[in-house]
This record gives C-alpha cells, structure tokens and sequence, in this order.
C-alpha cells in the first residue's frame, strides 16, 4: 500500500505541473538532440550521410565489416590468439562450437541493423526536403543505397538471407517484420539503384561512386553463386573502373602501399573505410589485434589474430616456385619450427631455408624476419604459444614511420587500445581480379583465368616486395607465374584449385577466407575446415576438441537474444527463426 501510495502521489504531481505550465515543453526538441525539420536542408543531409558512413568505422570486435572472427578465424587463416581465458567467448567460435548466445554474432547482427536505421532515416529526411540541388540529391540517395546494400550483404554473409528486410517505407521504432524471405532481391534493387544515381568522381575520396557500387554487386552476385551475371560486370570494372577521386584502378607495384596511411586510396582501393588517428575512429574493431609486446613493439597489446600453421605452411613453392596445389604443404618440413635453444633472448622459433612464396612475410609476422620497420621481433611479441602459436598478424599493423607521425598510436582506444589511420578496404582490385579468374574459369576460359592469376603472382614477384635483411633477401624467396604449360591452363579442376589458392595466398588474413570457403559450397567448406582442423591439432592442442563444422551450417545461428527481444506474432510464430541447421 506504502507503493501505491507513493506512486498516486507521482502522477498527482505530474498533472499539477502540466496544469500551471502548460504542455508546451512537451514537443520542444531537448537539448543535446536535433530534430528532422532541423536536418532537412543540404548540410543535414551531408550530416545524415556522414553518419551513415561512420557505421563502417564505429564498431566492436565482432563487428567490423573486415570479418577478423567470421571471416578469416572462422575460415583457418588466424587462431584467436592471446590466452585462453582472454576474450574466452572466441574459444567456441574458433573451434566451430558455437552457440547462438555468443556475444559476438549479437555485435554483428545489431551493427547491420544500426547501419540501416541510420540510412532509413537519411533517405526519409532526403525525401522530405525540398529545393536541394539535383546532382546533390542522386549523390546522397545513391550513397545511402550503396551503404545499405553493403550493410545489409554483410548481414547475408554471416546470417545468410533469411533476416529481416527493413527500409525507409518502415517508420516503426521497433519492427517487428519475420525472417521468412530471401532478402537478395531486395539488396541488389539496392545497389543497382546505387549504379543508376552515383557519379563516377566524388568530391571526397572516401565516397562511393559507380564503380565502387558496380563492384559491389558483383561480389554480393558472386556470394549469390551468379557467377554468370558476376562476370561481364567484374570485366567493366577491370578494364575501366576508376576511383572515386579519378585515378584509373591499377594494383599497386608496391603490396604495402595498400596498408599505408601515407598512401590511403590508391587505384587498388575501389571502397574502404576511412580512418583517421582521432580517439572514435582509429580501427577500433581490429584494436585487439597487433602483436603483444611492450614499449618498442608496434601496438603492444594484445596478442590476438594470430595466423595459423596451416596458412603460413599454404605460401611453401616447389622449385619452380609455384604453390603445391596437392597440399603438400601440410607435409613436413614446416615454414616455421620451435628453437630448442635455451640462451638468453634466443627467439622462440626458426625459419629454415625452404622456399615460400614472399608474400608470406607480407602477410605474417615470422620471427628473424623484419617486422616492417620496428626491426626483428622480440619473445614478448607473442603473448602465449601453446595458445596461439609462433605467427603474429602483419598486413594492417602500422609502421614505426606512421607512429612517429601521429598517425597511429598504441593507446588510442580507452588508453590501451592500440589504432591507426590506415584505411582497410572493403572492396578491392586484387580480389576483383581473382573473382574475375573465377567466372572465366567456370566457363571454360582456362587461358583467360590462369592470365587473371598470372596478373597478380606478377606484382607479387617485384623486387619491391620482397623483405630484406642486412641486404639481402629475409629468406628463400621463389615465386613464379604459370607457365601456359601447366595443367591449369587446360585442366578445369586444375585451374579453379590454383584460382583458389591465390585467393588464399594474395588475400591472406583479409577476413575474406571463410565466405570463399562459403560461396564454393557447404561440402567443400567441411572438407577444407575438416583438413585444417587436423592440421593445426599437430600443433596447438585446443584443436583436438574442435567440431567439424557440418556442410549445411554455411551460416551462423540468429543471435539468441534477438529472437527472444522480437518474440511472436499474434498467432504465436516467433518473428525471427532460426535457420534450420541451427534448429
């Protein structure tokens, strides 16, 4: 009764104060907050977009459209790293255990939907308001359309297409809308109306434009399995696509230049989320992922990402320099083995001097190797062995150049968190071309593939790409093209296993591994994973527990959260159900 009473006296209260001061207040914006009728001319719209935009970059771990968990941990090319007890949710993920309560497919899963409502709310504003310029408006409403589709497929990827669709045409706060249609359709409508409105330069770099929206739809067509309709699309882009900012795209002599602040948005990058060294937009997704050292180590913390045996043994050549499509790779002797020397500061382990492809070190952090230009690594660069192995990431860590200049820093995020500046691009070049080598390959076209691998093993080969030591090359460096005289360039198997190898070679540790692994088909993704699993339990012993993950799980549960917040319908079926494999 003491409650009850105490409440009536609240809403007494509540009604005296509306009498004697009217209801005004009520529909005053407050303070700290901006309105819609505030936001509809040309600089609200610019603002909306921005927003829109920094979904890319304001992400958690499991959030980041560069897939570091889902995409390459999932796929084999990374380990979690670290410890066993840090960041223990990953323990399951990585060993295909997962269970729909993970944390990390719930950052996901609400990162898509953040990205939507942010543009929903864009393109109603847009539509609302009046006497903007024309070419302004087609920019922004393409723009908004690109982003949605790319938020969306990276909902696709993950979730598979069975999640819910919600657009401008939706003004609920909370929608309630079934998971039971395949949202392609509606993402492609998307990104072809982003083709039809975008411009092809931009005022800004960062921007889509409609090459980068072209590019897009042929990847989300190859996720599809449209390799047929992928094609022609993939070859216009090739032959006359250019960056937002003009430059016709080209790859890039020096690999680096494509994980370099100095030199971000190059005629590589067709879209990429674009950094900068400030606190809220340094990476923060990737933040746990640099080597674990102290002072005098790029980052410092924390030890994650580190990549596999089985990828770091994928770069061994055979004497001519061509990768061993018979995977015997996984035969010893291995690319990396542990130092049995117990002298003080000896490093934890050796490289001998068996030939490898030089992207290796470009990819991969290997003791006696220089780390780019933070020298050779140190012990304490590796923060557990017998949980992670021997390898630390590479490709996306800042150099000791980008730090003196302050643009990246190893205590960015909350004091501790290590960033950078260098933008991670989401749609590129190289993978480009290899999708390309793809679809020329399933019809039949072996020459005009085995050319497209021939393209980057190319660039791979340049003197510029090669780490030195003392003046001479870090290890024994042998890489090659095809010759015609290879059973690739006759032999479809041959050829669609070499295609598959580069992709893993040239986009090694791009979070990319596992949606190829995906798109190639649910008995080949066991397979390979299967391999992989047997592989890395020789080792690092938490594989001798992993699962092997069944053929029809090419997607991850529904968040379990989401399906208990959305609930059901009014006859009693939940608005969200989980994929039958997951069942």
């Amino acid at each position: 009764m003491k409650h009850k009473n105490i409440l009536l006296l609240l809403i007494v209260s509540a009604f005296v104060m509306l009498s004697s001061c009217g209801e005004d207040f009520l529909y005053k914006a407050p303070q700290g907050s901006i309105d819609q009728a505030a936001l509809m001319n040309q600089t609200g719209i610019n603002l909306l977009t921005t927003a829109a935009y920094a979904n890319m970059t304001e992400n958690n771990w499991g959030a980041t459209p560069f897939n570091w968990t889902f995409g390459s941990m999932y796929g084999g090319d990374a380990n979690k790293g670290s410890d066993a007890n840090d960041q223990s949710v990953l323990n399951t993920m990585e060993t295909y255990n997962i269970l729909p309560t993970n944390g990390y497919i719930g950052e996901k899963y609400q990162w898509v939907y953040k990205g939507a409502k942010r543009i929903n709310i864009a393109l109603q504003t847009l539509a609302a308001t009046e006497g903007l310029p024309e070419a302004f408006t087609k920019s922004r409403n393409g723009e908004m359309h690109f982003l949605r589709a790319l938020y969306y497929f990276e909902g696709i990827k993950v979730f598979g297409p069975f999640i819910p669709w919600v657009d401008e045409t939706n003004t609920e706060n909370n929608p309630l809308i079934h998971n039971d249609i395949d949202i392609y359709p509606k993402v492609i409508a998307d990104v072809d109306f982003a083709i039809a409105n975008l411009p092809e330069k931009q005022d800004l770099p960062g921007r889509a434009n409609s090459w980068a929206a072209k590019a897009l739809k042929a990847k989300i067509l190859m996720q599809k399995g449209d390799l047929a309709a992928a094609e022609p699309i993939l070859k216009d882009v090739i032959d006359n696509g250019m960056t937002a900012n003009g430059k016709k795209y080209g790859l890039e002599d020096d690999m680096n230049a494509n994980f370099d602040s100095f030199r971000d948005n190059g005629k590589e990058s067709i879209f990429a989320a674009q950094f900068s060294h400030d606190y809220n937009n340094a990476n923060s997704g990737w933040s746990l992922n640099y080597p674990h050292g102290g002072a005098g180590s790029p980052g410092g913390c924390c030890g994650f990402y580190q990549p596999s045996n089985e990828l770091a043994n994928s770069f061994k050549v055979d004497a001519s320099g061509l990768p061993l499509l018979d995977n015997s790779y996984r035969n010893a002797p291995f690319v990396t083995v542990k130092n049995t020397s117990t002298a003080e500061g000896a490093p934890l382990s050796l490289n001998n001097t068996m030939p490898v492809d030089p992207r290796i070190d470009f990819a991969i952090g290997r003791f006696g190797i220089p780390y780019k230009d933070w020298g050779l690594p140190k012990n304490n660069w590796v923060r557990d062995v017998g949980n992670g192995g021997f390898y630390m990431p590479k490709k996306h860590v800042y150099t000791k150049k980008e730090q003196d200049a302050g643009l990246a820093s190893g205590g960015i995020h909350d004091g501790w968190a290590p960033g950078s500046a260098i933008n991670l691009q989401y749609l590129s070049l190289r993978d480009i071309i290899l999708m390309y080598a793809e679809c020329l390959a399933n019809r039949n076209d072996l020459t005009g593939a085995m050319t497209q691998v021939n393209k980057i093993r190319t660039r791979a080969a340049l003197p510029v790409n090669v780490v030195m030591l003392d003046g001479a090359p870090a290890a024994n460096y042998k890489i090659s093209v095809y010759p015609t005289t290879h059973a690739a360039f006759t032999n479809k198997d041959m050829c669609i296993k070499a295609i598959r190898m580069e992709r893993k070679l040239e986009l090694a540790l791009e979070g990319l591994r596992w949606f190829d692994l995906v798109r190639w088909g649910g008995d080949y993704m066991t397979k390979e994973l299967g391999d992989y699993i047997h592989f890395e339990s020789q080792f690092l012993v938490k594989f001798a527990t992993a699962s092997v993950l069944p053929a029809a799980k090419t997607m991850f549960p529904l968040p379990d959260g989401q399906v208990q917040t959305m609930g059901v319908d009014e006859n009693g079926k939940p608005y969200l159900e989980q994929p039958a494999p997951w069942k």
